[in-house]
């Protein structure tokens, strides 16, 4: 601001003095543009300077073309120009038709008011990031408004999903005991998808639930800020009044303060249409007229298709949840509320966990584990039965006869793999055999037979072969055949004389 004396001066000196703004800047000691923002103030039409300009010519096309399109750029208009023979270059061309320029008034709002239970406005209001784990969790708040008595409604989340907005909508509406005939949005995904001109498509689970609770949306109108601003003023107050310099724990303390500001610092303020009332007793004035509540909730939990790989996992926000290890390669849905997370197999529940809002935990059910190592050792207790069936058939039978006795199949199997690989499968083959004719299916029974008969032919203690741990080594089956071609051989060898060798 400058005295009031000032802007005298330069008019009178400007006008009566015919001064030109240069003199009048350099005689007062003031820049150029405090003259001519005085000047421009006063509505003084601007003196002509003697010399002429290379956009005298110009300036009755100027005109009316910026009287036709009031928004064109300079810039644009400046190409026009200069394909009708404007010589000059681009920033002389904008700094020279800036007084031309159409001037808008600024536009006016008028203070919207609203009858008692007839709107509530809803938006979301970001508060930062909060550390949960080892994961940067954005922090948003959503704040609902009855528009005619200010009862204010803030719940907080860990992110926008659109399942947070409806859960939201159901904490307002429970708070406030009833629901506005109207309820109105910003632009914003959570509510509308798309919006060209008038043509606007809301978000399908939004119309979903506005149906359940019977009240219309209606986004606002673009850049008609009046329209919102009590939501826009509820979430000031709430930064102001409630979340600077608080102290809680975890989400859930959180918004157990939230909810007790609400009813009562937010309710016992003065009412800002009268304020000798409180806003708590406009709402009770309000809440005569509000839509009563239906009968049942709307199920806002979110639900997401998930593949599960090879391992019996689901992954789920940052977060991996296990689930039956015979569901593996198959297709699951996963409802999860803000503290629980179920995997549906079809319509039926195979799986409950804990929701963590951390990232990259494994969280496991005890039960799923156990299930998975049992039928992995059941795997490895078959491929061994396999392999022994396989080489030596007879220990078939001595497995049925253990098993009729009561005894630990996969410990029998596994000693006998064991002599398997000590023994090799003829010796096996024959000691089961004996033992099986004998009536005495016991293992360490096949062991004497077969360190009988070793002893027996004046060979060393056979000691086990160690083979890699390469199951494509391990679980290799081999059925023996006879050696009796190759004994044959060996005796027409030896049937060869000295004589009929060729040297």
């Amino acid at each position: 601001m400058i005295p009031r004396e000032l802007e005298v001066r330069i008019l009178r000196l400007y006008i009566a003095e015919k001064w030109p703004v240069g003199t009048i800047a350099a005689q007062l000691g003031v820049h150029h543009d405090v003259v001519e923002r005085v000047l421009r103030h006063a509505d003084t039409p601007k003196l002509r300077e003697a010399r002429s300009s290379i956009i005298d010519l110009y300036v009755p096309f100027i005109r009316e073309t910026w009287r036709k399109w009031p928004t064109l750029p300079s810039s644009r208009l400046w190409v026009m120009c200069r394909e009708r023979g404007y010589p000059g270059a681009k920033d002389h061309f904008r700094h020279a038709v800036r007084p031309f320029r159409p001037v808008e008034a600024p536009e006016a709002f008028l203070r919207l008011k609203t009858l008692p239970g007839e709107q509530a406005q809803f938006d979301w209001a970001h508060f930062g990031t909060r550390r949960v784990g080892r994961c940067d969790r954005a922090l948003v708040a959503f704040v609902g408004v009855l528009s005619y008595s200010r009862v204010p409604y803030v719940r907080f989340f860990y992110g926008q999903q659109t399942e947070n907005f409806l859960r939201g909508h159901e904490g307002a509406f429970e708070f406030w005991q009833g629901i506005a005939r109207i309820g109105l949005y910003d632009n914003l995904k959570s509510a509308v998808l798309e919006r060209i001109g008038d043509a606007i498509r809301f978000n399908p689970l939004l119309l979903e639930f506005a149906a359940h609770y019977r009240y219309e949306p209606r986004p606002v109108a673009p850049y008609r800020g009046n329209e919102k601003a009590r939501v826009e003023r509820a979430i000031r107050f709430i930064r102001g009044g409630f979340y600077v310099a608080r102290h809680w724990r975890d989400l859930d303390d959180l918004n157990e303060q939230a909810e007790k500001w609400c009813r009562r610092e937010a309710m016992d303020r003065p009412w800002p249409e009268d304020p000798t009332i409180t806003v708590r007793e406009a709402y009770e004035e309000e809440r005569k007229k509000l839509l009563p509540l239906p009968g049942t909730s709307f199920p806002t939990d979110e639900r997401r298709e998930v593949a599960v790989q090879k391992t019996p996992y689901v992954r789920f926000d940052r977060n991996d949840y296990s689930v039956p290890h015979e569901l593996v390669r198959r297709t699951l849905v996963v409802v999860a509320s803000l503290d629980m997370v179920r995997v549906l197999h079809g319509t039926e529940e195979v799986a409950r966990h804990r929701r963590s809002y951390d990232k990259g935990q494994t969280i496991e059910d005890p039960a799923h584990v156990a299930a998975l190592v049992a039928s992995k050792r059941e795997a490895h207790q078959s491929r061994g039965m396999g392999r022994l069936t396989h080489v030596a058939p007879s220990t078939r039978a001595l497995l049925e006869r253990l098993a009729e006795r009561g005894k630990n199949l996969g410990n029998a199997t596994a000693r006998l793999l064991l002599l398997l690989d000590t023994y090799g499968t003829e010796a096996l083959e024959a000691a089961v055999r004996e033992v099986l004719e004998r009536d005495v299916p016991h293992v360490h029974a096949v062991r004497q037979v077969l360190e009988r008969e070793r002893r027996a032919r004046g060979l060393p203690p056979a000691l086990p072969l160690a083979l890699p741990d390469d199951p494509r080594v391990r679980d290799l089956r081999v059925r023996p055949h006879s050696l009796g071609t190759y004994d044959a051989i060996a005796r027409r060898a030896g049937e060869v004389g000295d004589d009929d060798q060729p040297f």
